[in-house]
């Protein structure tokens, strides 16, 4: 991989925060001061479940700091300013009804009809251009899992089975009509092999004009630049469109504690240098087959983005190709997001709405995230403080 970066900076922090106030910028600064202090991190993930738990007010503490940081709002309504701010400054919306795995049909048919209405709003709203939806939202995680096993499900099992197959089949249709893609996040491995079925059923029913259906690509996974050969080789054989969001992967922990405990050989990559050949490669196999893929970039690794970019222009592919787009986390990475948008590349930010008590979850990760990340909390500190000493403030 070429790794000729200088078309393209990162550093130019004036355009990378150009939509914080100077409170607004040295509140994101103390956030991540907190975030880099990993016994704070653990002493308040361990506080707020605990404040869960006995369903103490936690909402004056995490709404104003962590919340707002992250979180575009409670509701679509609330993410407005949000979403203007970023129109503003050229940049699109990835929309997520943030609420995690949940066990009821009630609770199902909420979450689908949370997706349903950010679609609708997504096709009203000029620069929300994605929405992001969690199968195990819309139906029985533990039923995935039996369907990947090929264990035997009930009458009962398989009728609930259908119906998350029907909300996620109404989802890709109500995608289509209001013309806004809908992303399939991926999930652990023990449930994505059955989601990644389901998906390519989607993709080969919507897709014939363009990528409206997305799939998930988890590079850190030592099979998933195969699979993105054959899903790119099925797309021609089939005659549809493919949608790849490429992301290197978030549940490493968690993988390899499951392939412990079920006595398994883990799915992922042993060694990071692996997993960025994979996802470079990923990179390239997309821009070599861009008339059939449409890809997101969803990294903040500023390697990978710049390559990206790079390779474009040196490609002669405009930076605004509708089937590229680059995405980072509502919240973070703006010195990627808000500079490659001012050199004219598709942007697009993936914002979590929902409750702050059902939001919690998704908190809790990226605070986790950003702590035990080699560097992660520390880049994007130095970045707002270059910012803070470039006012003069």
């Amino acid at each position: 991989m070429s790794t000729n970066t200088s078309k393209i900076s990162f550093q130019n922090t004036e355009i990378a925060y150009a939509h914080f106030s100077n409170h607004g910028l040295k509140k994101a600064a103390g956030v991540y001061q907190l975030l880099g202090n990993n016994f704070l991190v653990n002493l308040g993930t361990v506080l707020t479940k605990v404040a869960l738990a006995i369903h103490f007010p936690i909402r004056p503490f995490v709404k104003p700091l962590i919340f707002k940081q992250f979180c575009g709002g409670e509701s679509l309504k609330e993410c407005l300013p949000s979403i203007h701010l970023l129109e503003q400054k050229r940049v699109d919306v990835n929309l997520n009804y943030g609420v995690e795995i949940k066990k009821s049909e009630r609770d199902f048919d909420k979450s689908f009809c949370k997706n349903k209405g950010a679609l609708e709003f997504a096709g009203r709203k000029r620069n929300v251009k994605v929405v992001s939806c969690k199968l195990s939202g819309l139906g029985n995680f533990d039923l995935l899992e039996k369907k990947q096993n090929a264990q035997s499900l009930s009458s009962k099992e398989e009728a609930a089975f259908e119906r998350m197959r029907k909300r996620m089949d109404d989802l890709c249709a109500i995608a289509k009509e209001q013309d806004v893609a809908i992303y399939w996040d991926a999930e652990e491995s023990w449930v994505q092999t059955e989601i990644d079925r389901l998906v390519d059923e989607f993709m080969q029913k919507y897709n014939t004009e363009k990528a409206i259906v997305f799939n998930t690509f988890q590079l850190y996974r030592i099979d998933k630049l195969q699979y993105l050969k054959d899903s790119i080789e099925l797309a021609k054989e089939k005659n549809y469109f493919l949608g790849a969001k490429l992301v290197r992967g978030a549940y490493i922990e968690k993988e390899n504690q499951w392939a412990e405990e079920h006595e398994e050989v883990s799915v992922l990559h042993s060694k990071k240098k692996d997993v960025d050949q994979d996802y470079n490669a990923a990179l390239a196999l997309c821009l070599d087959n861009i008339d059939r893929v449409s890809f997101c970039v969803a990294s903040h690794n500023e390697e990978s983005n710049l390559w990206t970019a790079n390779e474009m222009l040196n490609r002669g592919i405009a930076a605004n190709h509708p089937h590229v787009s680059f995405s980072q986390l509502y919240g973070m990475g703006d010195f990627i997001s808000f500079n490659l948008s001012e050199a004219g590349f598709n942007v697009v930010k993936y914002m979590p709405f929902g409750p702050i008590e059902e939001v919690i979850p998704y908190l809790i990760r990226r605070a986790q995230e950003n702590s035990s990340v080699d560097g992660q909390t520390s880049r994007e500190l130095s970045m707002l403080k270059k910012e803070i000493q470039r006012r003069k403030l």
